[in-house]
């Protein structure tokens, strides 16, 4: 299987490319502006809930937009069928948005070559039996730190995306987008009344950094704070007014 981080979305869906910018140049002929946009992205999602792993999701998407602008109307089309006749397809709903207008297309946003985020899939660092152990470990250091909390709640979510533009000029546009997000959530509880407190930190790169025993103990520590504060809080005195 192709590499969708070295290789174009385009190459990997085994699209012909002459046959993807006609029906490109068909679909926005007479617009003022508009493109093809491509995407592939990879989720993961693990959840560790009063002691267990309560959930581990998995899912893979791909598809594609066609956008054509006419004066101050827009045509689009989507689809995650990523082939040549779905292509076709988009290009006839919106090459209709024209209605014998003609405009002049405008011209392509310049390259920034700048890249923000590395090439690193989130996805593939650790293993799925890794993830499971860390959550539980963050589990039992929030409830070693205090007899008063009465449940724990940590996540590990990551993404990792691929987006492609294509313009009818030629001209073509990529970006990989991954983030790593890492929730700790704590309810503490006295008697009767109960509060909560939580933390959050991620990023857009590999686990590596966000997964750091430091790094979790820090959020840990924080959201176990906010629920002790919440928990020990008391209500506002009413504030008196005295009229004139």
């Amino acid at each position: 299987m192709t590499n969708p981080a070295t290789t174009s979305l385009l190459d990997r869906a085994n699209l012909d490319r002459d046959a993807v910018r006609r029906e490109v140049s068909r679909g926005l002929e007479g617009a003022d502006d508009g493109e093809l946009f491509l995407e592939f992205g990879q989720t993961e999602a693990l959840v560790f809930d009063n002691g267990r792993l309560k959930q581990a999701t998995y899912d893979t998407s791909q598809g594609f937009g066609l956008r054509a602008v006419k004066d101050d109307a827009v045509g689009y089309a989507h689809s995650s069928d990523v082939s040549i006749p779905a292509l076709i397809r988009a290009a006839d709903a919106v090459a209709a948005v024209r209605g014998g207008y003609a405009g002049t297309f405008a011209a392509a946003p310049a390259h920034t070559n700048v890249r923000l985020y590395g090439d690193e899939n989130p996805l593939d660092g650790p293993a799925f039996e890794a993830k499971v152990k860390l959550l539980g470990e963050i589990d039992a250091y929030v409830r070693d730190k205090d007899p008063r909390v009465r449940q724990v709640s940590a996540s590990l979510t990551a993404t990792w995306q691929v987006v492609e533009i294509l313009r009818p000029d030629g001209e073509s546009y990529r970006d990989i987008r991954p983030l790593v997000r890492v929730n700790i959530s704590v309810v503490a509880g006295q008697g009767d009344r109960q509060e909560s407190g939580s933390k959050g930190y991620g990023g857009r790169e590999g686990y590596a950094r966000f997964i750091e025993t430091k790094a979790w103990r820090d959020a840990a520590d924080g959201a176990l704070r906010e629920a002790l504060v919440n928990l020990e809080s008391v209500p506002a005195r009413p504030e008196r007014w005295t009229w004139c």
